[in-house]
């Protein structure tokens, strides 16, 4: 992944160095468990535990031999000696390549989740802050009825919580390493190695393998990340759409010396949230990518690995990134609750549509009929707007002028049903479903 989408504590956990230390350490583990067995003699053994690889050693090795593992392998046995007969004893590459990658994702996921937490908590707060703050809400873009902004915000707390607890699951799938050699029978390396390589790695085993891990594991892990990224998506494209000139009710932060175009001195953009939305796009595209990698040829073919060693890095790093930065949006949003109330007024009443048609129901009128009532006043209130910005309760006295609809509803009664404050009635009751009263 390019630095300018990467945090130095997961390109650290994706680094070749990295990824190298831990393959030594699942062969010096695989070293420890031969010797349980009776197999490695102790003098042998406390050699190889001292043993390394040579970073520039490999690369010669392997423009001889285009292969990692086996330069990797070479560069330790020329420093052992005799006693590197004993390094990689009955293991294919694979069993050292899948259970380092099971590492790394088990290392790579404890960040995210880490930030999924921090992004969460963020979220939590601000919804509890606008418990109250009154907006319209859109359908189709339209202007539908009053809801609050921290419900809104309330939706998204318990999607991201759907989101980490699918991440949590599939990193606990994808986080299993095999010892069990070259086609998975274990014939050269019995079941206890295994065992006890990933028990003292922390993470599971795989209970039957071929020559690798096999990938539905990694496209499933693939896929939840994308569907974190979704979600992020979906929240920065609704402040993105809350931003724009005509609405202007909510903000991405913006820095005092920031500059949003090169030519118009006077924009503000949302550049942090249409970021997020692009690299969503890219996380998909990986999850596709892992999904083609579930079908190999038997019991392994390569296929797979060369796009993995690009999609699992880059995935697990963007998603990172933009865990980072939607916590910083989310923590530094600016929220205009004076537009959020002028725009809640601006279609002069329209918003209390329903209350007024299941008013007119609960007078006895049938619902057709009552629909018709309404729709037709509400259509000249809509015509008024074709000559400017709607003024004062248009609603209202339309309706009050309506004698079919005075027939049923008094002014007195139409008024009432025109308070915004209806709408809070059961406002409390999605925060205490999700903890946050």
């Amino acid at each position: 992944m390019i630095e300018r989408y990467t945090l130095p504590e997961m390109a650290a956990i994706w680094s070749d160095r990295h990824k190298t230390d831990t393959w030594l350490q699942v062969e010096l583990l695989v070293c420890e468990g031969w010797a349980r067995e009776g197999v490695i003699p102790p003098e042998a053994l406390e050699k190889i535990r001292q043993a390394s690889y040579n970073a520039e050693r490999m690369r010669e090795i392997e423009r001889e031999t285009h292969h990692d593992v086996i330069s990797f392998l070479r560069s330790i046995q020329e420093q052992l000696g005799p006693e590197g007969r004993f390094i990689h004893l009955g293991l294919t590459s694979s069993d050292v390549l899948d259970t380092a990658l099971a590492v790394q994702i088990k290392e790579a996921g404890a960040l995210l989740l880490t930030s999924l937490d921090r992004l969460l908590a963020t979220v939590e707060q601000q919804a509890r802050a606008h418990k109250h703050t009154l907006m319209v809400g859109r359908t189709h873009g339209i202007h539908a009825e009053p809801l609050t902004f921290g419900l809104k915000l309330a939706l998204w707390v318990d999607e991201l919580r759907r989101a980490r607890q699918r991440l949590e699951a599939a990193l606990k799938e994808a986080a299993v390493g095999k010892i069990s050699g070259a086609v998975g029978t274990h014939a050269t390396v019995p079941p206890q190695i295994e065992e006890f390589v990933c028990a003292a790695l922390g993470i599971g085993v795989a209970p039957v393998s071929s020559q690798i891990v096999t990938r539905d594991r990694h496209a499933q892990l693939m896929t939840a990340l994308a569907l974190v990224g979704a979600c992020l998506e979906q929240m920065a494209q609704e402040i993105r759409h809350l931003q724009r000139t005509e609405v202007g009710e909510a903000f991405e932060p913006f820095a005092s010396g920031q500059q949003g175009s090169s030519a118009m001195p006077h924009k503000r953009n949302p550049e942090l949230c249409e970021r997020i939305c692009g690299l969503a796009r890219v996380l998909r595209g990986f999850a596709v990518t892992a999904l083609e990698n579930v079908a190999l040829w038997h019991e392994r073919d390569i296929s797979h690995s060369s796009t993995e060693r690009i999609i699992l890095p880059d995935a697990f790093t963007l998603l990172h990134y933009m865990l980072h930065i939607f916590t910083q949006v989310m923590a530094g949003l600016e929220v205009d609750s004076r537009r959020m109330q002028a725009n809640l007024q601006m279609t002069g009443g329209l918003i209390f549509s329903q209350r007024v048609l299941l008013a007119l129901i609960d007078k006895g009128v049938g619902r057709q009929e009552a629909y018709k009532m309404v729709q037709r006043n509400a259509q000249r209130v809509w015509r008024l707007a074709s000559d400017g910005p709607i003024r004062g309760p248009a609603l209202f006295d339309a309706l009050s002028s309506d004698p079919e609809v005075t027939r049923y509803l008094s002014p007195d009664e139409l008024q009432q049903l025109m308070q915004t404050d209806y709408y809070l009635t059961y406002i409390d009751t999605a925060f205490q479903r999700l903890g946050l009263s």
